[in-house]
């Protein structure tokens, strides 16, 4: 939880106080860190401020407090350690009216307890160093609200692209200059952007994940955990939060410094990571989940498909250019399709579109799908979906539609057709391999090296199956009106 005492606006680096020509101030003792900052102004004449301190300040006083015998004492001490037990970040001295120079005590007693302290020339009044810290804080505020612009602006726009997860932890990971992961609902890590991180620090940013997951398990006892937590380790800033209101996935941030707006910056990435992996339970939820059970339970799919809102389907069948898909990436790909709807296979993910929701290329995946399909003919969309994308990894085209056109075949009574299909390539029916093959070759025209991509085969291996065809067959595969007559019989098989 944040600090109430600290303000809102971000803090000033004592540095850039110093650096201001106008105000002529000059660091005389104490550490010169640039990580010093402070956070507000304040003026004092107590003998012990302690009471009126609240953090952060740099402190500004005249030593009108000061007692003529205090050098010969511990009064300075007393002064300094009561300050720093305070919080203070700094002490400023003003030399004049009261005091011609700084006195030694208190330069000794600040640098024994490692307070910067800060000379004030005459010509320059309090007020007018408190002027500007606030002007430095308010140049500071526009600078952070500035970026956290910009950066809610790319990060809106990441998840508005076809692979939005990956492309939200990247340009999170950049704006941070660090390290974003996501980890899904075992703790694993579901993607990744950014840099490496050492073995020590990866370590500690899987625990801290798991303090915002909520315990599971058989005999567990539900625990609230809390929204986010942070943490540093080895001089890399950590940051967990949890993903939506069931705190299943988690989105974690290494940075190697914490500036200002960091951790609003990570609060969109995490909102809008909510968004695009969050269970939503709402009515077409409910309605999925419907579906499903009455299927389960023998309904048949025509009778289900109205409460998955549609009547008409296209099946696609997608694979990753990159690594095999995971829940999230396939997630993600269903969203850009628009559907719900979505399965993965091995490394090929299965998306049902309703018709009225045209498919389009998808970056970063190889598409096959369907012509339109009524809920019986799922199936058979299916099929056409996988030679589809067959035939588009082949031909390394991101997306190929099964051909829907009128033609020839529209001439025949499908009957008849099928009948002929099946006496033609009868000889090569018993071996599945061998009609699969041939399909793929002629709608590859004839390209080994295609067709072995497409098949995930060598390409001796299609010449032999190929070859095997024409000899079972008894035809010349060279011949156009021989692969016109097969192409029209396994397409009606």
């Amino acid at each position: 939880m944040p600090d109430p005492s600290v303000p809102p606006t971000p803090p000033v680096p004592l540095a850039a106080l110093l650096a201001r020509e106008d105000l002529a101030l000059r660091q005389i003792a104490g550490p010169t860190d640039p990580d010093i900052v402070i956070h507000w102004a304040h003026t004092s004449e107590m003998a012990d401020p302690y009471p009126y301190l609240l953090g952060g300040e740099l402190l500004l006083t005249a030593g009108v407090h000061i007692p003529e015998a205090a050098g010969s004492g511990t009064y300075f001490e007393d002064y300094v350690s009561r300050i720093v037990a305070a919080g203070g970040a700094a002490l400023g001295f003003g030399v004049a009216p009261v005091h011609d120079t700084v006195p030694r005590a208190l330069v000794a007693a600040c640098e024994a307890y490692e307070l910067p302290l800060v000379e004030v020339p005459p010509q320059t009044t309090f007020s007018g160093v408190a002027r500007a810290v606030w002007q430095l804080m308010a140049q500071a505020r526009h600078a952070e609200l500035r970026r956290v612009t910009e950066a809610q602006q790319s990060l809106t726009a990441a998840a508005s692209r076809q692979d939005p997860v990956p492309s939200v932890l990247r340009q999170l990971a950049q704006r941070v200059g660090g390290r974003a992961v996501l980890y899904g609902t075992d703790g694993a890590e579901v993607a990744v952007a950014g840099r490496e991180l050492g073995p020590g620090v990866s370590g500690a940013l899987v625990e801290l994940a798991a303090i915002v997951r909520p315990v599971e398990g058989p005999g567990a006892t539900p625990t609230p955990a809390p929204s986010s937590a942070t943490d540093t380790v080895d001089g890399t800033h950590l940051a967990a939060y949890a993903l939506g209101t069931e705190q299943r996935f988690v989105l974690a941030v290494a940075a190697p410094r914490r500036e200002p707006g960091d951790h609003t910056i990570a609060s969109v990435a995490a909102v809008l990571l909510s968004l695009l992996t969050g269970e939503h339970q709402s009515g077409t939820g409910a309605a999925r989940s419907s579906a499903l059970v009455r299927l389960l339970l023998g309904a048949a799919p025509e009778d289900v498909a109205p409460l998955l809102g549609g009547k008409r389907w296209v099946v696609v069948h997608a694979c990753p250019d990159g690594p095999a898909p995971d829940a999230v990436a396939a997630s993600a790909l269903g969203a850009a399709l628009g559907s719900a709807l979505v399965d993965v296979d091995g490394d090929v993910v299965r998306v049902l579109v309703p018709a009225d929701r045209e498919p389009v290329p998808q970056s970063g995946w190889t598409c096959g799908a369907s012509s339109a399909v009524g809920p019986q003919e799922w199936a058979t969309g299916d099929t056409q979906a996988a030679r589809a994308l067959a035939r588009a990894r082949a031909t390394r085209t991101p997306l190929v539609r099964h051909g829907e056109r009128p033609g020839l075949a529209g001439l025949i009574p499908p009957a008849e057709a099928e009948a002929h299909a099946r006496t033609l390539l009868a000889p090569i029916a018993t071996n599945p391999a061998l009609p699969e093959t041939l399909r793929t070759w002629l709608s590859l025209h004839g390209s080994w090296d295609r067709t072995a991509v497409a098949l995930s085969v060598h390409r001796n291996t299609v010449r032999q199956r190929v070859a095997r065809c024409a000899a079972l067959l008894g035809m010349d595969l060279d011949d156009p009106d021989v692969r016109m007559e097969l192409w029209f019989a396994l397409r009606h098989e």
